[in-house]
């Protein structure tokens, strides 16, 4: 989110943009325990969630590595990547970094892709498998992400409603945890479903302001143009095509 830019929603709510978060990080060593009690999606989501870095202020942001067809590609909230179409991002799992090149960028519903020339060597991406629609109330969700100077974070909870997004139709109010950094997340059905991408949390600010950061905005995954976004990559790619533009 964009730092203390607030997007009024009512007299006495507001939802802020989970501006990229700035502050000290050091990559996580290599390997981790995983508990087996946490399921094989939630293994899978949190072992393909990337931090991305924002050039020139150094904050950062998060997004999920997908294969679309045969294009290693990652999805994240506009907000973190908003520059121009061709511009750069540092993309890093761990120890491991690639640039990742901004192909797709929709600041109306606040979702971006970037592209990989170069997959990651020590993570699998996860299957471009989108909901069609806008998940049902009650449905159960995870998500991992790098909240403020934290290290990579895991988190579960479920769609709770919806709201009325400025211009933009119904959004997804998830009740789970989210913070600055979170932003550009890939919210997951415990199938491995995409459900959204997470760009904010509510914040009330009467009589104090004060962050609820369990109340999570998120814009559904079908409002992405995927074929869009790879269409236009596809007719300026340099030298031999990816297979997914034929």
């Amino acid at each position: 989110m964009k730092y203390l830019k607030l997007l009024l929603l009512t007299m006495m709510s507001t939802v802020a943009y989970a501006a990229p978060a700035i502050g000290a990080y050091s990559p996580d060593k290599p390997n981790e325990t995983i508990s087996s009690s946490m399921s094989s999606i939630e293994t899978k989501v949190r072992g393909a969630t990337v931090r991305i870095t924002v050039p020139y202020t150094g904050g950062h942001g998060s997004g999920s590595y997908i294969k679309y067809k045969d294009m290693h590609i990652v999805f994240t909230a506009q907000h973190v990547s908003s520059g121009d179409l061709g511009a750069n991002y540092l993309v890093t799992y761990k120890q491991e970094s690639h640039i990742g090149t901004l192909i797709y960028s929709d600041p109306q519903n606040d979702i971006a892709i970037l592209y990989l020339l170069t997959p990651f060597r020590t993570i699998e991406p996860m299957k471009y498998n989108p909901l069609e629609d806008v998940a049902d109330v009650g449905t159960n969700i995870v998500y991992s992400g790098y909240p403020s100077s934290h290290k990579l974070m895991s988190f579960t909870g479920r769609v709770a409603g919806y709201a009325d997004g400025e211009g933009v139709g119904k959004q997804i109010i998830l009740q789970t945890y989210g913070w600055f950094g979170c932003s550009g997340s890939m919210i997951y059905t415990l199938k491995g479903q995409q459900v959204g991408v997470l760009y904010g949390v509510d914040v009330e600010y009467y009589p104090n302001t004060q962050v609820q950061e369990n109340m999570i905005w998120v814009v559904p995954i079908n409002q992405v143009k995927i074929d869009k976004a790879i269409k236009d990559l596809c007719y300026g790619f340099p030298g031999k095509r990816p297979k997914a533009c034929k």
